[in-house]
C-alpha cells in the first residue's frame, strides 16, 4: 500500500501525494524541468510545451483550455500548474476529478529557484538536478552597466507591458534594464502607444512570447528607438533555460544598444 503524504504547494494549498510516477504538466517551463530531470515521469503536456524538441507525450490542450477528461484518462499522480498561466476553473475541475494539482507561483529569480527545488525534491522526491545549480550560479553577478530605462511590451492590440512584481521584470533588472512601469499598480498594465512613447524610454524590449514580436511586427511602432528582440523562453520560462538565459538575453540586449 502506498503511503500518502500532504505537502504544500507555492500557494500554501495542501496537495495529497503518494509515489509520483506519472506527471501531467500544464506549464511549458515545468514540462522542460521534469523532462530534464526525470523524463520518464512525463505522460502528458500542453500543446505549447515545445521543449525538449523530442518530447513525445500525450497532448492535453492548451495552457488556458486543457481537456480535464483527457488528463484524467492519463491517470497522473500529479498535475503541475502555475497560478498565472492556468485558469482556476480548470484546476478546480481537475481537483474535482480527484487529481492532485501542484500550483507554482513565481515572480522573481529567487522564487523560481526555490519553487523548482520544492517541486522536484519535495513533491516528486527527486534528487536536486545539476541544471538547477547551474541556473542559480549563472545569475550570481551584478550588472556593471548603468541602468537603461525601458518599456517591455508583451502584447499589442491593446499594448500591454511588464509592470510590477513579474519574473521577467526581475530578470531584466538583473541585466541592467530599469522598467519604466515597474512601479505600476498592475502587473501587466495596458498602456496606449502614445503613452509608451511619451515615457521616453531609452530601449524597447520585445520578446517573442506571449506575443510573437518580430523585426517586422513591433519595432515599427517605436521609430528612432532601439528595440531589442529577445527570446521569450529565456525571459519568461523558469527551468533549465535559466542556466543560459543571462548570456542569451545580454547578447540580445547588447545588439539593440
Amino acid at each position: 500500500m502506498t503511503t500518502l503524504r500532504t505537502e504544500l504547494d507555492d500557494l500554501g494549498s495542501p496537495v495529497r501525494l503518494g509515489a509520483v510516477r506519472r506527471v501531467v504538466s500544464l506549464v511549458p517551463s515545468l514540462t522542460e524541468a521534469i523532462a530534464a530531470t526525470e523524463p520518464e515521469l512525463l505522460v502528458g503536456a500542453t500543446d505549447w510545451c515545445s521543449h525538449p524538441a523530442e518530447l513525445a507525450v500525450a497532448r492535453i490542450g492548451g495552457t488556458k483550455n486543457p481537456d480535464p477528461a483527457r488528463i484524467a484518462a492519463l491517470a497522473p499522480d500529479l498535475v503541475l500548474a502555475n497560478q498565472e498561466e492556468n485558469r482556476a476553473v480548470d484546476l478546480a475541475a481537475l481537483r474535482a476529478a480527484g487529481l492532485p494539482v501542484w500550483v507554482t507561483d513565481v515572480r522573481s529569480l529567487p522564487q523560481a529557484i526555490r519553487s523548482l527545488e520544492r517541486l522536484l525534491t519535495t513533491a516528486c522526491r527527486l534528487t536536486r538536478p545539476d541544471w538547477l545549480e547551474a541556473a542559480a550560479q549563472a545569475w550570481q553577478f551584478t550588472s556593471a552597466a548603468a541602468p537603461i530605462r525601458a518599456v517591455a511590451p508583451i502584447w499589442r492590440r491593446p499594448w500591454m507591458v511588464l509592470g510590477r512584481d513579474t519574473f521577467a521584470g526581475d530578470l531584466l533588472a538583473r541585466l541592467g534594464v530599469e522598467l519604466i512601469h515597474a512601479d505600476h499598480a498592475e502587473r501587466y498594465p495596458a498602456i496606449p502607444l502614445p503613452e509608451l512613447l511619451a515615457a521616453r524610454p531609452e530601449l524597447v524590449v520585445l520578446p517573442d512570447e506571449p506575443y510573437r514580436f518580430t523585426g517586422e511586427d513591433g519595432p515599427e511602432s517605436f521609430p528612432e528607438l532601439p528595440c531589442a528582440l529577445v527570446s521569450g523562453r529565456h525571459l519568461t520560462w523558469y527551468g533549465p533555460s535559466l542556466a543560459e538565459a543571462p548570456a542569451v538575453l545580454a547578447g540580445q540586449l547588447a545588439v539593440a544598444g
